[in-house]
């Protein structure tokens, strides 16, 4: 069983900027574990979980496009971590933000990190 940790949420002013990362439990080689495709998704009250950003098998990145240039994911395989860089923070980014890994055609989900963009 794959256990995701993520960490980095809190409360920030629009314009503001915070960084996620989601810790990886799973002890595959660093090659093995660039293969998999990793991605953040968040859940606004009352709305549906939507895809923020994928990095998909460590070479291909996609976004939705309300964060295209000011959200960045990047990951460390080395160290088996996620991050999800966002920058000039808006209101309607307040969410609970939750990690995702795949393998084969299993998903694990984070325990989720509440993101408030609020002044």
């Amino acid at each position: 069983q794959v256990q995701l940790l993520e960490s980095g949420g809190g409360l920030v002013q629009p314009g503001g900027s915070l960084r996620l990362s989601c810790a990886s439990s799973t002890t595959v080689s660093t090659n093995i574990f660039s293969l998999y495709t990793m991605g953040w998704y968040r859940q606004a009250p009352g709305k549906q979980r939507e895809l923020v950003a994928t990095s998909i098998r460590g070479t291909t990145t996609t976004y939705t496009d309300s964060v295209k240039g000011r959200f960045t994911i990047s990951r460390d395989n080395a160290k088996r971590t996620l991050y999800l860089q966002m920058n000039s923070l808006r209101p309607e980014d307040t969410a609970v933000y939750y990690c995702n890994l795949k393998i084969v055609r299993t998903d694990y989900w984070g325990q989720g990190t509440q993101i408030t963009v609020s002044s």
